[in-house]
């Protein structure tokens, strides 16, 4: 094995680990037990839950894009 591929297989392994590491240490094993002063709120619905993470990005992006457009239709009438 050359030196190159050496260190290319130390870097690969470093960061395999740095990565499984930072993933047990970020993993919900106590998320079982109820902390002090925690007060969880009813879920969400499929419904509720779809608007929120779907609707509500979908619905900004569009808003912003309608924004920009109207501001660079405004921007070329006065340079035309």
């Amino acid at each position: 094995m050359s030196v190159a591929n050496k260190k290319n297989a130390m870097r690969a392994g470093t960061l395999t680990a740095g990565t499984a590491a930072l993933l047990f240490m970020s993993s919900p094993a106590f998320a079982v037990t109820r902390d002090d002063g925690d007060d969880p709120g009813p879920g969400l619905s499929v419904l509720e839950t779809l608007s929120v993470f779907v609707g509500l990005p979908i619905l900004l992006f569009l808003v912003i894009a309608g924004l920009v457009m109207v501001g660079d239709k405004s921007r070329k009438q006065q340079n035309g």
